[in-house]
């Protein structure tokens, strides 16, 4: 019974020495770099700044062209479309750029296991492809078809393949893409309409001040 109880004794020093040789990681997302979680929004950043910078030129000199190419197209989309004038538009990349920093940061704080931080990325690389469709629908270029290619789907790939090594990437079935493609859809129409409240005042008393004088 003594030889038990030294025996487990043993074992008890023999665990905590080993817990406490044992390398802590401070950073729960050391295992998969930063680059994983926090450079999602910096690869959105740089997507989005294409879009921001190409959207007002784009929409002016292209749409007049497509509505008459493409005359199945709803009028209400080209109305649409041509309502995004460059302060609009960036005020709606803005709010969507809270949404993105929310997801990266919950990702790094949880080393990559974060349900709102994968299905972010998902979602941000299912875009790059909407992006690629939208340019082949109008066979030419639209904004944000330039770095899809070149940055949008690399960096999900990329990111995806980390995740996966790490053992913390949640399979992806045909919900989850369902679900990414609503989610990034839900996502950018709630930026849009946030940027409609949040420019909508500021029309109202730029009216008036003009009416007054």
């Amino acid at each position: 019974m003594h030889t038990d109880m030294r025996t487990d004794r043993n074992t008890a020093r023999t665990n905590a020495a080993r817990a406490a040789a044992a390398p802590c990681d401070p950073d729960p997302a050391g295992a998969i770099g930063v680059g994983v979680t926090l450079g999602l929004f910096a690869a959105w950043a740089l997507h989005d700044a294409e879009e921001v910078a190409m959207v007002s030129r784009w929409t002016r000199t292209r749409v007049p062209e497509l509505r008459e190419r493409i005359p199945g197209v709803p009028e209400a989309v080209w109305e649409r479309l041509e309502s995004l004038d460059g302060r609009r538009f960036a005020t709606a990349v803005g709010v969507m750029g809270v949404i993105v920093a929310a997801a990266a940061a919950d990702g790094h704080r949880t080393g990559g296991r974060s349900g709102f931080y994968q299905g972010a990325l998902t979602g941000f690389g299912l875009h790059g492809f909407v992006h690629l469709a939208q340019a082949a629908a109008v066979r030419g270029y639209t904004p944000g078809s330039v770095t899809s290619p070149l940055l949008v789907i690399p960096f999900t790939a990329w990111a995806r393949r980390r995740l996966r090594d790490a053992g913390v990437l949640r399979p992806a079935t045909p919900r989850d893409i369902a679900v990414g493609l609503a989610t990034a859809a839900a996502a950018t129409a709630l930026s849009h309409g946030a940027a409609d409240r949040l420019l909508r005042p500021r029309r109202g008393r730029w009216s008036q001040r003009g009416q007054r004088a």
